[in-house]
């Protein structure tokens, strides 16, 4: 264990885990040599996936909550964070199963707080995000205050505190679009977020194992399937909704990146008459203000 043991600097981790695989299980002892607490949050798994948890959980001393089925990764972030306030943790570091911590992850995040001008009023700090196939960092969208508008759940580390003035993660968005709405959220609450330039998360949005190039441009889709590609596109309206006449400009820098994004999909992937189908529908529930979970991932089909 990291020998920060005592007052502000005491955190828990919390992990969402779906269908882990064996190079999750490897990154666990990385995490628990940099934090005092771990708890693991299975949404659904089925018991292949489960016993090497079960196991690690055991052997690691890690605290391991099993969802019977899968709630989204909202909900199952709210009760890992509720199971560490419980035991009183002051921090909270939340990680995706897929992202990998790096050296000396958790003292450069808190270097970065305690050296933040205005640390009291930081309802979130974030690292720097390097994708471990490319070495690329996507870029960041910044505040007039210098921190970013929005960041990723994932190595984000989060004062206990910050959940009882601004409340949980939204579980009705269910995936996709969670982080943002919580980063507008901290800052329409009046509060900042704050970041590290030298904690380093190896991180890789989607699956973009492959470039592309089309009329002479280079790009990397994401490769993300026809379910996700309902929930963020459903999701997105919904933020828009929701934040548009708080941060319009920033709203609009959201959505023309999110249409960027989607377009490299119809031209490039594979699947892409599903896709186009699941991004219609999810739309079409977006402007309706249908959330949630779907029933089926048949509808996707």
């Amino acid at each position: 264990m990291t020998n920060r043991q005592n007052g502000h600097q005491s955190v828990c981790a919390v992990i969402v885990t779906y269908h882990p695989t064996s190079c999750m299980l490897q990154n666990m002892p990385k995490i628990l040599a940099q934090v005092q607490g771990l708890v693991v949050v299975d949404n659904g798994s089925n018991a292949d996936e489960l016993n090497p948890l079960r196991a690690a959980s055991r052997a690691l001393r890690f605290d391991l909550i099993e969802n019977e089925e899968n709630l989204g990764i909202a909900e199952a972030l709210n009760r890992g964070v509720l199971w560490a306030k419980s035991k009183n943790y002051p921090w909270i570091i939340l990680f995706d199963q897929d992202s990998r911590i790096t050296e000396g992850f958790i003292d450069q995040m808190f270097a970065a707080w305690e050296s933040h001008p205005n640390r009291e009023r930081v309802g979130s700090i974030h690292p720097k995000y390097v994708d471990p196939e490319t070495g690329m960092e996507p870029p960041v969208l910044r505040a007039g205050d210098g921190g970013p508008v929005l960041s990723l759940t994932s190595g984000a580390l989060i004062p206990a505190w910050i959940f009882d003035k601004v409340g949980g993660f939204a579980s009705e968005y269910f995936i996709d679009c969670v982080d943002f709405e919580y980063c507008l959220r901290i800052r329409a609450a009046g509060y900042m977020l704050a970041d590290s330039r030298q904690a380093v998360l190896l991180h890789a949005a989607g699956h973009a194992n492959k470039g592309h190039r089309f009329l002479g441009f280079n790009f990397r889709p994401t490769y993300h399937s026809a379910m996700r590609r309902y929930y963020m596109s459903r999701n997105r309206i919904a933020l828009c909704r929701k934040y548009f006449l708080v941060f319009p400009s920033w709203i609009l820098h959201t959505m023309n990146d999110s249409f960027r994004e989607t377009i490299k999909c119809f031209i490039s992937e594979p699947d892409r008459a599903r896709k186009f189908r699941s991004f219609l529908l999810g739309t079409w529930d977006g402007l309706c203000g249908r959330m949630g979970k779907r029933n089926s991932e048949s509808e996707f089909d």
